[in-house]
């Protein structure tokens, strides 16, 4: 995937460059000014929802709770389970190249075993699956009405998409759909996916990309 990157030198409000390593450290997804515009589009809502798993960057959730704390003063913003879903062992894929990794994911997905975990640190996509399905339990259980915004992952919100739109397939066929080599996100950098209960069952609503 193709992200925006903004690299950071001296900024008050941001982590700056560490002068030690020999790297330029940069911010990938939407610009904030972009992600200001957005959020001041939006209505009041009773909760917000936040999560990042990337402890490289934890300035991110950091500067996007700040933003959203100044547009909806007083509205509670929480933590939730619905961090990026990873299927490879970081202690011995993090660090390495893509290339690297391709023939891992692909026996990954071509085997298409819910079950299988592959190794600590990294989840089954059975128990990724149950933890989506957590997240949205836990927001039908909240008061009828509610308006919650989530920000979160493309694989968490892919997921929650895929449960709610197809659930009589069971988590290999699920799995077996959620793959597409070669393809672009499905849910992309800055897309808004909308959901909505309705007589006691979950519904999409048709994707809106960020402006």
């Amino acid at each position: 995937a193709i992200w925006h990157r903004q690299i950071l030198q001296d900024d008050p409000g941001q982590a700056a460059a560490p002068r030690d390593v020999p790297r330029r450290y940069g911010r990938y997804g939407v610009p904030l000014d972009i992600f200001d515009d957005d959020l001041a589009r939006l209505e009041r809502p009773d909760v917000v929802l936040v999560t990042s798993g990337m402890t490289y960057w934890y300035p991110g959730p950091f500067a996007a709770i700040r933003r959203i704390k100044s547009r909806f003063p007083g509205v509670p913003v929480e933590t939730w389970d619905i961090a990026e879903f990873t299927y490879l062992q970081p202690a011995r894929w993090n660090g390495t190249a893509a290339a690297d990794r391709r023939p891992h994911v692909e026996r990954y997905w071509t085997a298409a075993d819910p079950t299988y975990c592959d190794g600590e640190g990294a989840e089954s996509f059975a128990g990724f699956l149950r933890r989506v399905e957590a997240s949205l339990a836990r927001l039908a259980a909240l008061p009828a009405g509610s308006l919650a915004y989530v920000f979160g992952h493309g694989q968490f919100i892919q997921a929650a998409r895929a449960i709610v739109t197809g659930p009589d397939l069971d988590d290999r066929a699920q799995m077996r759909a959620f793959w597409r080599d070669g393809a672009p996100p499905t849910v992309a950098n800055g897309e808004r996916v909308g959901f909505h209960r309705t007589h006691g069952r979950w519904e999409c609503a048709a994707p809106a990309m960020a402006a």
